[in-house]
């Protein structure tokens, strides 16, 4: 039996080559990788909201992906590991949900080359893969006009630290300024020379369900921990809270965002020089030892004219 991923992939393809599109073309209009309609095509990847209007739009499918794609539930498609599987369920029935993080940026503002950059650091391809998935799928809910509200506060750690290189860190920072946008999450930034900002000791989530109970959630190396005392919910709230009010607008957040993005960007210019120059460089080295290593010709010594003796 085909999964509901599979079926809007199918979907997806069938309207595709209706309009006599290759998946580049296509892509070339959403605008996305080739690859990224390939995965949704193939029911190995969640796609987002905005990726299945583009697609209706431009395929001329008549509401029929946007549909689909709200009726679709996306999470039994894919597999989370155990201690967090508790938490992903959490999201799932979450109507509110701040976090402060720290050191990389949170899992569901993460692009999809950030997060496998991430995961590829210790763990085979085929592992990666999946996680890449379960993780990437969690973002939907929070991703659509109607999401839940997602208030963040990233410790400027998190724009400093590189992961997979200045070409992933740019197109996360561009995709931080784009999701920042959506009337449902409100991004801040905690800098690094602001020492009087009261910060957490840790990335933590404070999580607010449709039923009205609420938990703190953090993580150690390699579990997650979860209570709903209201006493500890109280302490962390006013901690978040406060730390929301003294950092920085999310105005001012943006431009550091996009401060971040333009070094990276400088980065990966500088980088290009460097190689430039360094090429250039190898080029002398090469020509000096061919000129070392050539025989030299030895010239014939012109005979030295006779001087005439003095009369």
């Amino acid at each position: 039996m085909s999964s509901h991923a599979e079926i809007f992939g199918e979907l997806l393809r069938h309207f595709r080559e209706s309009a006599c599109l290759t998946q580049e073309a296509l892509a070339r209009q959403i605008p996305c990788d080739r690859s990224y309609v390939a995965r949704v095509e193939a029911g190995t990847r969640v796609p987002q909201d905005t990726f299945a209007k583009k697609c209706d739009e431009v395929l001329g499918a008549g509401g029929v992906l946007v549909r689909l794609w709200g009726k679709v539930d996306w999470y039994p498609q894919v597999e989370h590991p155990d201690w967090f599987r508790r938490r992903a369920e959490m999201e799932r029935e979450a109507v509110a949900l701040r976090e402060y993080q720290i050191h990389v940026v949170p899992g569901l503002l993460q692009t999809e080359a950030y997060a496998r950059a991430l995961f590829s650091r210790a763990r085979p391809a085929h592992e990666a893969e999946e996680l890449l998935r379960a993780r990437l799928s969690r973002q939907a809910r929070f991703l659509t006009d109607d999401g839940p509200f997602y208030a963040v506060v990233l410790d400027e750690s998190c724009l400093r630290n590189v992961v997979g290189g200045p070409a992933v860190m740019r197109e996360q920072c561009t995709h931080l300024l784009r999701v920042a946008e959506r009337p449902n999450i409100h991004l801040q930034v905690a800098p690094a020379n602001h020492p009087g900002l009261l910060r957490p000791n840790t990335s933590m989530s404070l999580i607010r369900l449709s039923d009205g109970h609420e938990w703190v959630y953090s993580e150690s190396l390699d579990r997650g921990h979860f209570s709903d005392d209201p006493a500890v919910f109280a302490r962390h709230s006013q901690t978040y809270d406060v730390l929301r009010a003294d950092a920085p607008s999310a105005l001012r957040s943006a431009a550091l965002i996009s401060d971040a993005r333009e070094g990276y960007e400088h980065h990966g210019q500088a980088s290009a020089g460097r190689g430039d120059m360094d090429q250039e460089q190898l080029q002398r080295r090469q020509r000096r030892q061919l000129r070392r290593s050539g025989s030299r010709v030895r010239r014939p010594r012109r005979p030295r004219p006779r001087q005439q003796d003095n009369p």
